[in-house]
């Protein structure tokens, strides 16, 4: 029970979208014992919206603090080796005729790092109808287009960050209104289910941003579940079953989603917990291709054509793709992830590894021929 309280509390206690700086602060802990029910006591009723005193915001700190130590209910697991490269190719490097565990290479499959023909023109037909819309969903001049995330404590970290860098650059579009709606311990699992709590707390903080529901047409998922076990034919389709979900209660919710973009997990190798090492952090970006491929495949659970029966999904593409094999370079890019780009549990990224993570975000959708159309003015 411990140990799931903390995990809970490691992925993001504060849902506000400054959790990170909450992180960053934190005092390190001490030798006293920390009492993680009084702890998930007081984080609760911070969700509720109480005020906390400031006794009971300095014990909230240090049992997060105790938690990045690996101390108490959660000790660094000691079958995790943190290294600084664990030689896989990044999916983007690898070809039609490399091999792992089965899956081919390319982010779309047979060494293919864009989609085929007909999948970029169906995106292509989407991404027409993005356009400014008023609160009632219905096309307005002066409407807005919205874009959201949906993730876990990783995605929040990046995507707020993310987000600042995005409106202060004067390429975004000025119809563009971006809300962080990823949160803390709030992976696929926990968003998988119509009725989360994860929904209710993205409804406020886009209503906060002074905008609605009808006005999403674009999301942002990083793919990932908490603790994941076995093979990648085990945790890989529990990862992807959990992941049509969430993408089905999106569009269910947000009746003008037209195009999500799906991103992977950055490098995990310097993990000092079993909260997401490698290889599963590595691992998930296959369950984001099979899904991509599903959709391509004509699978129902996935259909955005009307024509061919009731919409579940928007189209699904590749974000950007955030693995490299820590510190070697990528070829492309020669994106590394030193262990200064990680926080004190590896899993998380410290405040150089959100600048870095959001910079290669900001990139890709300012760039992308499948992406800039809507981002840029």
């Amino acid at each position: 029970m411990f140990r799931f309280v903390l995990l809970t509390m490691c992925l993001g206690l504060n849902l506000a979208s400054s959790a990170p700086a909450v992180f960053a602060q934190a005092a390190p802990p001490t030798a006293e014992a920390i009492d993680f029910s009084k702890a998930r006591a007081i984080f609760q009723k911070r969700q509720k919206g109480e005020t906390l005193s400031a006794d009971e915001e300095a014990y909230l700190k240090k049992a997060m603090a105790a938690r990045a130590a690996g101390q108490n209910g959660n000790r660094p697991n000691t079958n995790v080796s943190s290294r600084a490269t664990i030689g896989l190719k990044p999916l983007t490097e690898m070809s039609a005729d490399d091999k792992y565990k089965g899956e081919d290479g390319g982010l779309y499959g047979g060494g293919r790092n864009e989609p085929p023909a007909a999948h970029a023109r169906a995106a292509e037909a989407a991404l027409k109808q993005v356009q400014p819309l008023n609160a009632n969903g219905q096309p307005a001049a002066d409407g807005r287009i919205v874009f959201v995330s949906i993730s876990m404590s990783n995605a929040t970290q990046e995507f707020s960050r993310f987000k600042q860098i995005a409106d202060a650059d004067a390429a975004k579009s000025t119809k563009l209104t971006i809300v962080d709606c990823a949160q803390g311990g709030q992976a696929m699992a926990e968003w998988a289910p119509k009725e989360a709590r994860p929904w209710t707390i993205a409804d406020l903080r886009i209503a906060a941003a002074g905008v609605t529901a009808k006005q999403v047409q674009v999301a942002w998922i990083k793919l990932a579940n908490k603790g994941p076990r076995g093979d990648l034919a085990e945790h890989g389709r529990s990862l992807q079953r959990d992941t049509l979900a969430v993408i089905q209660n999106a569009r269910e919710r947000f009746p003008n989603l037209r195009i999500v973009y799906l991103s992977s997990r950055i490098y995990g190798g310097y993990a000092t917990s079993a909260l997401n090492p490698e290889p599963y952090a590595y691992e998930s970006a296959f369950a984001a291709r099979w899904l991509i491929q599903d959709q391509i495949s004509g699978a129902a659970a996935l259909n955005f054509n009307p024509d061919l029966g009731t919409v579940k999904a928007p189209v699904l593409l590749w974000g950007p793709y955030l693995w490299a094999d820590g510190t070697t370079p990528r070829q492309a890019d020669k994106l590394i992830y030193n262990r200064e780009d990680l926080a004190g549990d590896g899993t998380h990224p410290s405040e150089a590894g959100r600048d870095k993570v959001a910079r290669v975000m900001l990139q890709f959708f300012k760039s992308d021929s499948l992406a800039k159309g809507w981002f840029t003015r």
